[in-house]
């Protein structure tokens, strides 16, 4: 009989160092010396693989070797496809202690198709030019066509880690070199490579790790996948330079059954963090919603940080999950909203634990800094507060003059602080556009009150409609309201009508068939986008799982727009 896999502890005699290395090499081999390390779970939250850190060290090490005598040098780009598990740890970590620079890229998503993750990582694959792309057997012919168009070897992990790993020397590391690439999923940028340092990456591991109070005797769960920030490096990276267990859900095991989630936090009694963007709460909150056994088969309880990022925080979604899981022994004051971006690794802000989720109601028209019609009556936002800045962060809000604005005062935001990026990788003016007087442009729009952050949306996003500015996610947020409509399900931007003049346009994916019927609902669209804009808009039904995303899975307006006006998203046909 197979003895049961049990679990790597939550708890060991090894001291907790909070991420205070020298270099990320350093924290391997420091977490290396505990019990903990990555649980790996199947699509029902059951246990198929315990990686403890010192396996991970003794197969990142011998990977390291491997590299080298393939050819891998110091500051060469190995790329890798983020699937979760122990094969892309150890490449990601034998990558470090090779002194090449690990480029997490994404999986092929359940839509879009071969072609377009062909096109996607080809293009990926030209900007940080690697020496090297590893992948799993699974999607060996798109990985090695996609390698093919660049010119750069393409290599099954598994046949990899079957090669002789020769003993040799390994470089040194220091905490000026650059750790790893990551792909922002602003969609601004895109696809330019934020190249982060030894010292950002451990200086924003430290201040999010600080800042969370992370005790003794905490654990990890996540779905997250790991070539996103949050699942790379608040989610593997992070447990690793803080010696923390984790366990592992796949992103698209989560996507099948995402109450899975749940049931490991439950079922792994120190769990006790746990991040997701809003989506996830959402989707947990409505599969939820018809079950009435919550108390039965959940206990979140011991739940002490639900983290919340990655996307604009929307608090009806937050208080329904609240309404759910209450019952379950979730508490409200678990919440921990935070903001961040890659380009300051993670985190430039997060929520004190037990704070729970603060909102202010704000004006539109001082959101969008426009005057009020006072004909018309007053419409408010529920702005989020987003935390405060990690130890040694700076945050400023600018006005266009780029001058500091006092509180309540909307403006760009800025951050400055050891986290912030080295550059952007072979991308001298991005870098230069971005990175000022050692300050980061986030891109970003907010304020500061009392020392919090409140972000109201990217600056990018703003849609000007005669001398008017409007947010797109309030737009989205206003036929999410409609009946039969999902968090996604909309991309709202401005176009340029046929007469020269700006308007919103709005594409909505549609599940209707009936020609007449979507007549109808394109009606619906319009009369509540009017309602919330007050102009008439583009209303474009188009197939569901149309609308793209970026590498986190967010909705990309930006590419939404490109493939709408190229004619390669194309409208359903509706009655004539």
């Amino acid at each position: 009989m197979t003895e049961a896999l049990k679990p790597t502890p939550n708890d060991c005699d090894l001291p907790r160092i909070r991420a205070q290395f020298d270099t990320f090499n350093d924290a391997i081999d420091y977490a290396a010396r505990s019990e903990k390390g990555l649980n790996f779970h199947d699509m029902r939250g059951q246990l198929e693989r315990v990686y403890p850190y010192a396996e991970l060290r003794e197969d990142a090490l011998a990977m390291a070797r491997r590299l080298v005598a393939a050819g891998i040098g110091k500051d060469d780009r190995v790329a890798l496809i983020a699937e979760t598990g122990a094969d892309f740890a150890a490449l990601f970590c034998g990558c470090v202690y090779a002194g090449a620079w690990p480029v997490p890229l994404p999986l092929p998503t359940t839509f879009g198709g071969k072609d377009n993750y062909i096109d996607q990582l080809a293009v990926q694959l030209k900007s940080c030019d690697p020496a090297m792309l590893f992948y799993p057997a699974e999607i060996a012919d798109m990985a090695q066509a996609a390698a093919a168009r660049q010119g750069c070897a393409g290599t099954d992990w598994d046949e990899f880690a079957q090669r002789e790993a020769p003993q040799c020397a390994l470089p040194e590391a220091s905490p000026q070199d650059i750790c790893y690439l990551q792909y922002s999923s602003g969609s601004t940028r895109f696809p330019t490579g934020v190249a982060v340092t030894h010292q950002a990456l451990l200086h924003n591991l430290y201040g999010h790790s600080t800042s969370m109070q992370l005790g003794e005797n905490e654990r990890c769960v996540s779905w997250l996948p790991w070539y996103h920030d949050m699942g790379l490096v608040g989610c593997l990276l992070s447990l690793i330079a803080n010696q923390v267990s984790g366990d592992y859900l796949k992103p698209d095991a989560f996507a099948r059954r995402p109450l899975a989630w749940l049931d490991m936090i439950s079922a792994n009694k120190g769990s006790t963090l746990s991040y997701s963007p809003t989506f996830g709460y959402d989707i947990c909150a409505r599969r939820i919603s018809s079950q009435s056994n919550v108390a039965e088969r959940f206990d979140l309880s011991r739940w002490r940080v639900a983290g919340n990022g990655a996307d604009m925080i929307r608090p009806d979604v937050m208080q329904s999950f609240v309404n759910a899981f209450s019952d379950a022994g979730f508490k409200a004051k678990a919440f921990t909203p935070s903001y961040g971006l890659a380009e300051a690794v993670l985190a430039v802000t997060v929520m004190p634990p037990g704070e729970g989720i603060r909102v202010e109601l704000v004006e539109e028209e001082r959101l969008s800094g426009t005057p009020r019609d006072i004909s018309r009556p007053a419409r408010y936002r529920a702005i989020v507060n987003c935390g405060k800045p990690l130890p040694d962060m700076s945050v400023e809000i600018r006005g266009e003059d780029g001058r500091a604005r006092g509180d309540h005062q909307i403006g760009k935001v800025w951050a400055q602080g050891p986290s912030v990026m080295h550059s952007y990788f072979r991308d001298e003016a991005a870098t230069a556009d971005c990175l000022v007087d050692g300050w980061l442009d986030t891109g970003d729009m907010g304020y500061l009150a009392d020392g919090y952050l409140f972000i109201v949306g990217r600056a990018k996003d703003m849609i000007i409609i005669n001398g008017k500015n409007h947010w797109p996610q309030d737009i989205e947020w206003a036929v999410e309201q409609l009946p039969g409509f999902n968090h996604g399900d909309i991309a709202a931007f401005a176009i340029e009508t046929d007469n020269g003049e700006e308007a919103p346009a709005v594409l909505v994916h549609c599940r209707v068939s009936d020609p007449v019927e979507r007549i109808r609902l394109r009606e619906q669209i319009s009369d509540k986008v009017r309602s919330v804009t007050g102009m008439s808009c583009v209303v474009e039904l188009v197939p569901p799982r149309t609308l793209p995303r970026t590498s986190s899975g967010k909705l990309s307006r930006a590419k939404a727009k490109k493939l709408y006006l190229s004619g390669e998203i194309v409208p359903l046909e509706l009655a004539a």
